[in-house]
């Protein structure tokens, strides 16, 4: 992987997200407790070997930046090796990024620099362990042009993604991006191939494409939208399916950009066997752990009426924090979340230094950095209460509460 330059794109204004996204980009909310999204793309690189990598940011970027320079400026630069975040510079025009295209196109200059063979262009705000290896790989076996990972979806889901077809041979004959009516694969009618965003470019061919494209005043200047399409009868673009390595099956993979699929992707991490395991010691996801003490679980008194008992089932803990008399189930907690006495948060997500006061009643709420819930108040149990408050509810019902609310 010496010649391989990941570029990561982690401009998402995850508008879909708020009001997880006021304050930060998509790819910095936080994820599984300890983790922010980008996490998982940055440690599929190191985990795949390839360790010169690009993080092209834009929207709301300070608290991604300041994650990444806390956790990730640990590879030796003296060895060529390093994880690199490159806000838009304006070198080429006076416009910001206008697509996915163009934000590799204004940093061609950076780029050309690292010198690479191959460049992997990846999205900072999905979920999922992949070995790029195994991708560029093939992809350089193949004697492609261009590498496209993809996935089969749902016909409904297909209307949110770029949908392929492909020959015997994998080659892509048809790319449209969101289509209105995706097209089925053959053996299998309701489902369609989805284009994953994760591309693997030879480095001359792609520099070709995007000067062409910078040159068309039509342009939408994004790759699935226009370079994608373009390239498809002229040249040889392959489809590589990503599949579990022990069942050959379609491998996890979620875009949790909304809030209902933000907050079932983290739920699943507290089922007995999650879809996307974290404990895999030869897959470790990465991140920045602040020097926190270990969680502490205090009061045992069951004479107590009611019992004032400090506990937490089927949960993520994270280190810092203190279930202080209070009952935690189904909840993912972050660092230095403090549970009061009698209080009950059931089905939840909070964020790090959430403060639950005593007697207080928390459940289906995803409750952001920060926020001091005072004694006494229930948050996803009265919709109405909570709408009066000006709290954000999901399609299915899930509360969302933002970092500056207050009670």
């Amino acid at each position: 992987m010496q010649n391989v330059l990941a570029v990561v794109l982690a401009g998402g204004k995850g508008s879909r997200l708020d009001p997880l996204t006021r304050d930060r980009s998509k790819p910095a909310v936080p994820f599984g407790g300890c983790f922010r999204i980008i996490d998982f793309t940055l440690s599929n690189c190191l985990n795949s070997g390839i360790r010169k990598i690009l993080v092209v940011t834009q929207y709301k970027a300070a608290s991604l930046e300041r994650h990444i320079g806390l956790g990730w400026h640990f590879l030796p630069a003296e060895l060529g090796e390093f994880v690199d975040v490159r806000p838009p510079e304006q070198r080429i025009d006076e416009n910001w990024y206008l697509g996915t295209a163009d934000a590799i196109y204004q940093n061609i200059y950076t780029i050309e620099k690292v010198q690479p063979k191959y460049i992997v262009v990846l999205s900072g705000d999905h979920v999922y362990r992949m070995d790029y290896s195994s991708l560029v790989r093939e992809h350089i076996a193949s004697k492609a042009d261009a590498s496209i990972a993809c996935l089969p979806v749902s016909l409904e889901d297909g209307r949110r993604f770029g949908v392929m077809r492909v020959n015997q041979d994998r080659r892509i004959i048809q790319f449209r991006e969101k289509p209105a009516d995706p097209d089925p694969m053959p053996d299998c009618p309701d489902m369609c191939l989805a284009s994953m965003g994760i591309y693997v470019f030879n480095i001359d061919f792609l520099f070709e494409r995007l000067c062409i494209d910078a040159n068309d005043p039509g342009s939408n200047r994004d790759f699935g939208k226009d370079i994608i399409p373009s390239i498809i009868d002229s040249s040889n673009i392959i489809a590589w399916p990503f599949l579990d390595d022990e069942t050959r099956q379609p491998a996890y993979w979620r875009d949790v950009g909304t809030l209902d699929s933000y907050y079932e992707a983290n739920m699943n991490l507290i089922s007995v066997q999650p879809e996307l395991n974290l404990y895999d010691a030869n897959w470790p996801i990465r991140t920045w752990q602040p020097p926190l003490p270990p969680p502490k679980f205090v009061f045992n008194n069951h004479d107590h009426s009611p019992p004032r008992v400090g506990s937490a089932v089927d949960s993520l803990v994270c280190s810092g924090s203190i279930i202080s008399g209070g009952t935690v189930e189904r909840c993912v907690l972050s660092p230095r979340v403090r549970v009061h006495s009698f209080a009950h948060v059931r089905d939840s997500i909070l964020f790090e230094g959430v403060d639950v006061g005593r007697n207080c009643r928390i459940e289906h709420a995803i409750i952001d950095k920060g926020v001091r819930i005072p004694d006494g108040v229930s948050i996803g149990v009265d919709r109405a209460a909570d709408l009066a408050r000006g709290l954000t509810i999901s399609d299915r019902g899930v509360v969302a509460v933002a970092r500056n609310i207050r009670f």
